[in-house]
């Protein structure tokens, strides 16, 4: 019996060793494969990756949701660098940035986004361009750096009031998604994560569309629109895609965002928005949920120059369904800029039907 135990024993220590020299040697292979497109900078302790193309003034900075990286805004991106300057970046552990300190609050976010901007030398104003949960960080960098914010263009963000108050039903669904996520990435440094895609390879959309499902605990319910995005990217892309989904950093960053949300709200909510007088386009999706259409459009009343639209063919990824529109909306907040400023008031909003 012991000796039976020593060799099942001594067989799975054998499995651990390889599955963490395969993911080791992989990730290597990975990035060696896909560099990074763009810059990777110092913000103290990690590195942030930023992309940056086009020039002149004001400077476009994406921010993407919770599981995006610069490929959120391949396309916009390049479509607008024709005309001005545009960048994107990875938060960290997502994309091609390293690991950050946690926890993963919008405030740590957004300070290091400040700092990665400062020491990339893309000076503002900015025209922060934040979708769903880049919706929160976004407003709260304008909240905290007004001087350097020319407005925001927010696609199907979410807002604080989805996550302030927490019932107790939301907080054991975030507990849960936390803890299935650090456990996805123990099991990531093993291997078991490549091993899966492997499997997998040729429909890893689908099967990234079970996993979010499965780690998040239902934390990120609507798993289409969180993941579908993977079918709509070109074949490259995807590749691409795939290898940041088996890294253990990209499971460790969602955990840290998913733990800190609530905080993250409520930073949000208890800043003091000072949008007043600058362009704020909200774009909600199609299929918004009553409560976070009713949120958009407030978000949108913050400014006399608030407006909001409906993307009318497109789920939550507006910015991969309809381009056009997002790009549509971000050169109208540049050209606002140009115009005399219209009377406060908390009831000029405009609703457009895309």
């Amino acid at each position: 019996m012991l000796e039976a135990f020593i060799i099942a024993a001594l067989i799975i220590l054998a499995l651990a060793a390889s599955g963490f020299a395969w993911q080791k040697l992989g990730a290597v292979a990975d990035f060696r494969r896909h560099p990074p497109p763009g810059r990777l900078v110092d913000v103290g302790g990690h590195r942030l990756h930023v992309l940056d193309k086009g020039k002149g003034r004001p400077t476009v900075v994406f921010e993407a949701g919770l599981p995006g990286s610069v490929l959120s805004w391949h396309q916009i991106q390049n479509e607008l660098a024709r005309v001005v300057r545009v960048v994107s970046y990875d938060r960290a552990g997502l994309g091609w940035s390293d690991p950050g300190p946690e926890p993963r609050t919008a405030e740590r976010i957004v300070e290091e986004l400040h700092l990665l901007l400062d020491r990339a030398a893309i000076p503002g104003p900015y025209i922060l361009v934040g979708h769903s949960f880049g919706g929160l960080t976004t407003r709260l960098f304008a909240a905290r750096y007004p001087d350097d914010v020319a407005g925001l263009v927010l696609v199907d963000p979410v807002g604080p009031a989805e996550w302030v108050p927490l019932t107790e039903r939301e907080r054991r669904r975030l507990a849960g998604g936390a803890k299935l996520c650090r456990r996805a990435a123990g099991l990531a440094r093993f291997g078991v994560t490549r091993l899966v895609a492997l499997l997998a390879r040729a429909g890893a959309h689908t099967i990234a569309r079970i996993a979010v499902l499965f780690i998040s605990n239902g934390v990120l319910v609507d798993t289409r629109s969180t993941i579908g995005p993977l079918g709509k990217l070109p074949a490259e892309e995807r590749a691409i895609v795939h290898m940041f989904w088996v890294q253990p950093k990209f499971y460790a960053a969602m955990a840290g965002q998913i733990e800190s949300l609530p905080e993250s709200a409520v930073q949000v909510a208890r800043a003091d928005d000072r949008l007043e007088g600058k362009p704020v386009l909200v774009i909600s999706a199609a299929n918004a949920n009553p409560a976070r259409l009713a949120e958009q459009i407030s978000i949108a009343q913050l400014s006399s120059r608030g407006r909001h639209l409906v993307a009318g063919a497109s789920g939550h990824w507006v910015q991969l369904d309809e381009p056009e529109l997002v790009a549509g909306a971000i050169l109208e907040a540049i050209a606002d800029l140009g115009r005399p400023p219209a009377p406060p008031s908390r009831d000029p909003v405009r609703h457009t039907i895309h």
